[in-house]
């Protein structure tokens, strides 16, 4: 199913009404990452790798801290090292104190 999003890439959620003006700007990093994050796994990039990059993306927004970034197996949920089969990358963040879900999949056959 694919996730609704806001016009500005933020997947919408009830949770959106509790940030600031500030903070809703700052919410759009995730999105960001998530697209750099789509492009580097499309390069056949290792999960380690997928995970650093998209850190490094969202580190670069002070109102955002990681709770966790995490590549697992479509079918098992359970972490890879390498993208063979099916996965789902899954992050949560707070921004400010509104802690915010998102993700994408990725079917490398």
């Amino acid at each position: 199913v694919p996730i609704v999003r806001e016009q500005d890439g933020l997947a919408k959620s009830s949770r959106n009404t509790y940030l600031s003006s500030d903070e809703r700007k700052a919410a759009t990093i995730l999105y960001k990452s998530i697209q750099t994050g789509k492009q580097a796994i499309k390069r056949g990039a290792s999960a380690d790798s997928i995970i650093n990059t998209m850190t490094e993306i969202i580190n670069t927004e002070p109102l955002a801290k990681i709770d966790y970034i995490s590549v697992v197996d479509a079918n098992t949920m359970q972490p890879v090292e390498e993208i063979n089969d099916p996965v789902l990358v899954a992050m949560a963040v707070y921004i400010g104190s509104t802690r915010l879900i998102d993700n994408f999949s990725y079917d490398p056959n």
